[in-house]
């Protein structure tokens, strides 16, 4: 049997485990930038007010006081995930992260009611976060099982030996792996539950969506069909972008912001021991209801890299073609593409004196340095110094109470 163990609103009750006077509130979490709303409260759902609103819509809410609002802390949510993950693995005979705030495990026991109770009581108690734990004989399976888990009193539930029933009352759109693109081709045939789409024929489900599609139909059938899977596996492209906290109208602001970015996404690549061919990068110039025209510039490295320094200076000489002056620009973004393993990927030149490893060993040095005191610490001067207008807006974050030593609430 797997379990899968899942964070209820787990932005939002992040927030709660350092400000108690958030519970029982209408609270969002918003998006980088304090776009729009990605996480709710119960009692924020409550309200009608969904997904992806656009936070300047609700301004009057808040200052009425009928809802509250935070800034995304990804910091103190990876944080917390992790302490989540540790006690599973503590608690579990396997365990499989799928996102920061859900994860599969192999249960040990068998009564499974008794040990997932016992279980969401210790992450609640240790933690602080509340979750959902449902089990079933297969991770499409367990999915189904975790919806009804969180809407049990008490927080589990266990898939019945024949869940016709409930496979009957799910729509085939919140099965896991059915997305947009497929749920009006499956509607088209008749398929409009889970349970018909278990019992659909093999033949028609590979004609709509291939053999991962015919996967999660035998997933549907009790049948295991989807091999354990390692989420860090190698990406094939890494890229980095972001909105800017105020639209910018200088230079130095493209040229700023795509330095931070592509360090960033540089020190993801160095993460997973790869190097890049080349990149493409691009500056969005603003445009008032969404939107804009993208210029960018692609560039291929002498050699492969995920050298921060020898980056910077590819890009260097293009960014003064994606500014323009007396435009107003809305975001800038970088994506490294041809991706390769460190050891297979580099193919010296005969004629170079220079070990091309040696940048590649400092900025590991730089990232272990900015891993032990803090993102940042150690950074490109030509990601400028100080809080510059493109950061992104974070005015509503709460404190990283769990990560930073001078943000540690205060205990009176």
């Amino acid at each position: 049997m797997y379990g899968l163990v899942d964070g209820n609103n787990f932005f939002v009750s992040c927030e709660r485990v350092f400000d108690r006077t958030l519970v029982g509130k209408p609270v969002a979490v918003l998006s980088s930038n304090d776009g729009c709303c990605v996480a709710r409260s119960n009692e924020f759902k409550a309200l009608g007010i969904a997904m992806g609103t656009p936070y300047f819509q609700l301004k009057d809410r808040e200052a009425a006081g009928e809802v509250i609002f935070r800034s995304s802390n990804f910091e103190l949510y990876g944080d917390l995930s992790l302490r989540l993950v540790s006690i599973l693995r503590e608690s579990a005979v396997d365990v499989e992260q799928y996102s920061i705030d859900e994860a599969f495990i192999r249960p040990p026991e068998k009564d499974l009611f008794k040990y997932g109770v016992n279980l969401r009581k210790k992450l609640l108690r240790w933690v602080g976060i509340p979750c959902g734990i449902g089990f079933a004989p297969t991770k499409t399976l367990a999915k189904i099982a975790d919806h009804i888990a969180k809407k049990s009193p008490d927080g589990v539930y266990v898939l019945p030996d024949d869940p016709s029933e409930i496979l009957a009352a799910t729509p085939v759109g919140e099965v896991w792996g059915v997305g947009r693109r497929l749920r009006p081709k499956l509607y088209a045939e008749h398929i409009a539950t889970a349970k018909d789409m278990r019992d659909a024929p093999n033949a028609l489900l590979k004609s709509i969506g291939g053999v991962v599609l015919f996967k999660t139909a035998l997933e549907l059938r009790g049948t295991v069909a989807f091999d354990e899977r390692d989420y860090n596996d190698d990406p094939d492209s890494i890229s980095c972008s972001r909105s800017f906290g105020t639209p910018v109208t200088t230079r130095e602001g493209i040229s700023e912001s795509l330095a931070t970015y592509a360090s960033q996404a540089a020190e993801k690549m160095r993460r997973h021991n790869m190097l890049a061919s080349g990149c493409s990068f691009y500056a969005q110039i603003f445009q008032s209801g969404g939107g804009g025209e993208c210029i960018s510039r692609t560039v291929v490295f002498q050699e492969p890299t995920d050298a921060t320094n020898k980056i910077l200076k590819a890009i260097s000489p293009e960014i003064d073609s994606l500014f323009r002056e007396g435009l107003r620009y809305r975001k800038t973004g970088i994506m490294f593409f041809g991706l390769e393993k460190a050891e297979t990927a580099r193919q010296l030149d005969l004629f170079k004196t220079v070990n091309p490893i040696e940048s590649s060993a400092l900025y590991k040095t730089i990232d272990a340095l900015n891993d032990r005191y803090g993102n940042n610490k150690v950074f490109s001067a030509s990601s400028g110094v100080g809080h510059a207008s493109w950061h992104l807006s974070h005015e509503k974050r709460s404190l990283r109470a769990s990560t930073r030593w001078d943000e540690l609430i205060t205990a009176r």
